[in-house]
């Protein structure tokens, strides 16, 4: 295992483009579950522990800004592998630049819609304008290391043993599931008027933050 790790770290993948394409559908996947999980946990802290709730706008638990993130930060860092603490750096600053700018166009496009707002959450030490703080981008600076050093090596190991066609076909079809109810939560549904994911959520009982 050592030594299949090592040659991770030493050598660059030999993957074609098709077989890559499988691996960036799982990372979509997986990080965009993983980023669920982890607002579902903190917001429950965050909220006194009284209660869990619901995050992103989707059916399923999946957001899409982790996902994004993962993939920039794949690219960003992939080849500076060798070295943690450079990829750390590059990831805090990356992570920081697209938590403001995402924050800062929903906030601008959506006439004040807020998905987050740091000025209403915990250790917010080094908060900017409720958009990004130090504690968020430290958090997804260690993420992304997890990220590059776990999930990375597991795609491609999955890639390697699988046969390719089971392992694309699982691949791309969790993608394609993931992505219609994006698709469908973000534009369908509010262009044909349509209950979104968060109405009939809402309707069952679940809860959601709300920023003010």
């Amino acid at each position: 295992m050592k030594k299949k790790y090592q040659k991770y770290l030493e050598k660059d993948h030999s993957f074609d483009k098709v077989t890559m394409l499988g691996i960036f559908c799982f990372i979509i996947v997986i990080t965009g579950m993983f980023g669920f999980l982890y607002e579902f946990i903190f917001y429950y802290f965050n909220g006194g522990m009284n209660q869990f709730y619901w995050r992103g706008g989707n059916f399923l638990p999946w957001i899409n800004i982790y996902a994004t993130g993962s993939l920039m930060i794949y690219f960003l860092t992939y080849r500076h592998r060798k070295n943690i603490w450079k990829v750390f750096l590059i990831s805090v600053i990356a992570c920081g630049i697209l938590e403001y700018v995402s924050g800062l166009g929903m906030y601008i496009i959506g006439n004040g819609m807020r998905c987050w707002d740091y000025n209403q959450e915990i250790l917010n030490f080094g908060n900017i304008h409720g958009f990004v703080c130090l504690r968020s981008v430290l958090v997804f600076g260690v993420f992304s290391l997890l990220f590059l050093y776990g999930v990375v090596p597991l795609c491609f190991y999955l890639a390697k043993k699988m046969d390719k066609k089971t392992f694309l076909t699982i691949a791309i079809l969790l993608c394609t599931i993931i992505l219609i109810d994006e698709f469908y939560n973000l534009f369908i549904a509010r262009i044909l008027k349509l209950p979104r994911a968060s109405s009939i959520y809402k309707k069952l009982g679940f809860s959601y933050v709300s920023f003010k």
